[in-house]
């Protein structure tokens, strides 16, 4: 076993190991395993302490800032509220200034009452109770040893729990799935209750002893559940159900939310009555000792029982599934099913590292049908609309922009010093006019802000506080804003070095190379005055942002030469320098005319040759940085800006916007939203070479690919077979496959090299 030991963050602690129902679906009794049998009937003092002692040790050891313990069963109620209080108050003590002690209690419900209730709120235990549906529903599998319905005594539970005194303790229903129950009446006797959180379990079940299939239809789980899913969206997602928000959360690229879904480790660990730790409980239903460690809180550490071959097999991720589920298109979300339901007894149960359990699911096809039923159903509702719309991608930007910049404020959180506090003050009387607002949205989405605002925020998080440039860029920012909107707004900026530059205007030169100190900018009719610290009353330097280069004012280059769009040709901004090559010095008038010259150029031939692109392109880039060496390309900016290396000619040059611009697009919605997950798990082989890569890199290398071949079909080779890897991947996400869809479409009707004059060729993709 490789990897890292695993802590246990949830542990279930057994506190009475018999029930007061015959329940004929339970793992426990009914199943392979029967060491209940050999169990005391409830747990001892010392057992108590022995956990407590070690639940602290574990804590302290791997620093956790909380540990979740659920008193379990048999029926945990059956201990009687003097040993629960005991258990609560055991470990509340061993933990305090430790770790926070999460406590809950999963119970049946049918010995539930105030007494317990008064105690769990003393303790702040919170209730799970196990309910299959309806009152049909419930007594199918949930009754007493003589026959006897338990519904009415759940349903008193349920309804206590349900009181304003009781409420916070609700910590939802658990449902085990029956494909003869009426799943519609499941759902809607569930949602009637209104719980906090429903969760529905597939009944154990192995290779050796499969769950039943009535009609014989290999996905009649998932038809079931789809149904529910159906019912659930239908009446507005009543409740939380956190089967299906595992599966959305994964398709989206987040993380599964439960054990039975997903390649999350587990972390989990559970402690008998008689103090033996053994691995899920689920594990009973394969074969006798399946669960069983070897290990006691007497004598062993938590940190043994994490070391174990079984305990390991399960905290592997995607190497502890099987081969077949590895190359599965939904392993990111089911990730290979439950443990336990991958048993089967012909492999041989003497090794829970690959031998009884090296297979799929019992209920593979169900869950491949339940991931890919939740996909068809919402992918148009969960997609995000910036993959298909330009605009909607830049305010998607601009958002997360603002919620950088808010992040930053409340972080720094009073700390940000005099500079920082008048800068956002006025920030908020800068918004409050419309003009203001309109310009303040048009300085944030200048690309280096981005660069600006995560920078600071690092600092903050990291302690170092924030830097007297950070705080000086939010000011200039204001003064820039309030300069472009014509705002009558007097905006207390710093300089340093000589120099005060607002970002998407340009530099004012206040004194020598040296020089700091602190200005004031205030607009005016024909620009605004900056009056320095040496300025006498009245005076200060007059700027119009529009005229040329003077002693005083550097204005950003602005290159309006149609048909390329208007774009800044920033060589100003002392944050420019972020990409691959270092930035140029300040061009000379002359050399940004030819600038304009071959960028005009170039944007003809892309606008000629493909239209859509350019469009798209003159809708998104707003700023060149010029390079004193290297190639156009993205860098560490937000969307928006290029850095733009020496070129030959308007052939170069487009290529190298067109191929730059690809990757700043991909780039900023990789930033907005998950288009893959787990990168790096698998490796896939390019179509256009021998190379094994990752799914990031082939992606990137595909879209880059589609849009330089609707320039040079020649670039399309292997395009399409990479698009159908990509589409079949198990990293991609609902978003990931959006995009595919819109490369698609993209290349669709394109011809090959051999039917359409292919020009130059331009090295650009590596």
């Amino acid at each position: 076993m490789t990897g890292p030991l695993v802590p246990f963050r949830e542990f279930v602690l057994k506190v009475h190991s018999r029930c007061d129902l015959a329940c004929d679906h339970c793992y426990v009794y009914e199943h392979a395993d029967q060491s209940w049998l050999t169990r005391p009937k409830t747990i001892s003092d010392e057992a108590i302490s022995w956990t407590a002692r070690r639940l602290a040790e574990h804590a302290t050891t791997h620093a956790l800032p909380s540990v979740t313990v659920i008193l379990h069963g048999g029926e945990p109620l059956l201990a009687g509220p003097a040993r629960l209080r005991r258990v609560c108050e055991e470990l509340g003590s061993a933990l305090n200034g430790i770790a926070e002690l999460d406590l809950r209690i999963h119970t049946n419900g049918v010995q539930l009452s105030p007494r317990y209730l008064d105690l769990f709120d003393e303790f702040h235990v919170r209730v799970g109770i196990s309910l299959d549906g309806d009152r049909a529903a419930n007594d199918r599998h949930r009754r007493f040893a003589n026959g006897r319905s338990s519904h009415p005594m759940v349903m008193r539970a349920v309804e206590l729990l349900r009181e304003e005194r009781y409420r916070h303790l609700d910590l939802g229903l658990l449902c085990t799935v029956d494909i003869h129950n009426d799943p519609v009446a499941v759902h809607d006797a569930l949602a009637a209750l209104e719980p906090p959180l429903v969760d529905f379990l597939l009944p154990h079940a192995t290779w050796d002893d499969p769950p039943p299939r009535p009609d014989g239809s290999p996905t009649a789980y998932a038809d079931w559940l789809l149904t529910v899913f159906d019912r659930w969206t239908e009446q507005g997602r009543p409740m939380p159900v956190r089967m299906f928000a595992s599966v959305l959360s994964s398709l989206g690229g987040g993380p599964s939310l439960t054990e039975s879904l997903g390649l999350a480790p587990t972390d989990l660990v559970v402690i008998e009555t008689d103090g033996q730790l053994e691995q899920v409980d689920s594990l009973k239903s394969a074969y006798e000792g399946a669960a069983a460690t070897g290990f006691d809180v007497f004598r062993n550490t938590f940190d043994e029982v994490a070391a174990h071959p079984g305990v390991r097999a399960r905290q592997l991720g995607l190497a502890s599934v099987s081969e077949t589920c590895r190359r599965c298109p939904v392993v990111r979300s089911c990730g290979g099913g439950l443990y336990t339901h991958r048993y089967r007894s012909d492999q041989g149960p003497e090794s829970l590292s690959g031998g009884g359990f090296d297979n799929p699911s019992v209920y593979c096809a169900d869950l491949a049908a339940l991931i890919r039923g939740i996909e068809d159903r919402t992918a148009a509702a969960i997609e995000s609309p910036a993959v298909r719309s330009p605009d909607e991608l830049l305010a998607a930007h601009q958002d997360l922009t603002r919620t950088l910049l808010a992040a930053l404020h409340d972080t720094l959180d009073g700390r940000g010093g005099a500079l920082w506090d008048e800068a956002w003050r006025l920030a908020a009387t800068v918004e409050a006019d419309a003009p203001g607002a309109e310009a303040l949205d048009a300085v944030l989405a200048h690309p280096y802000t981005r660069t600006w605002l995560v920078d600071a925020l690092e600092d903050v998080e990291a302690g170092r506080g924030l830097t007297e440039p950070a705080a000086e860029r939010l000011a200039a920012t204001v003064a820039a804003a309030a300069v472009r909107a014509r705002l009558d707004l007097p905006v207390p900026v710093a300089y340093r070095d000589g120099s005060l530059h607002l970002p998407t205007l340009g530099t004012v030169l206040l004194g020598g190379p040296r020089e700091q100190g602190a200005a004031v900018v205030r607009p005016t009719d024909g620009g605004f005055l900056v009056r320095g610290p040496k300025s006498a009353p009245g005076t200060g330097l007059r700027i119009a942002p529009d005229e040329p280069e003077g002693p005083h004012w550097l204005p950003v280059h602005v290159l309006r030469r149609a048909p390329a769009p208007v774009l800044l040709l920033d060589d100003l901004d002392p944050l420019r320098d972020h990409f691959a090559a270092p930035a140029t010095d300040r061009l000379e008038a002359e050399e940004a005319d030819a600038w304009a010259h071959r960028v005009a150029d170039a944007w003809s031939l892309l606008a000629d040759a493909v239209p859509e692109q350019a469009a798209e392109a003159a809708r998104m880039l707003t700023t060149l940085t010029p390079l004193f060496t290297g190639e156009t390309g993205p860098g560490r900016h937000g969307p928006g800006a290029l850095g733009v290396g020496p070129v030959v000619g308007a052939e170069e040059l487009a290529f190298g916007l067109l191929s730059g611009f690809r990757r700043a697009k991909l780039r900023a919605l990789g930033e907005v939203t998950d288009l893959y997950a787990l990168d790096g798990t698998w490796e896939h082989r390019t179509p256009w070479g021998s190379e094994h890569v990752t799914l990031s890199r082939l992606l990137a290398e595909t879209f880059e690919r589609a849009g330089l071949g609707l320039y040079d079909p020649r670039y399309l080779t292997g395009v399409p077979e990479a698009l159908d890897m990509i589409e079949n991947a198990a990293e991609v996400t609902v978003d990931g496959k959006q995009l595919i869809a819109a490369v698609r479409k993209e290349i669709s009707g394109t011809r090959s090299a051999a039917g359409k004059e292919s020009r130059q060729a331009v090295p650009v993709v590596r």
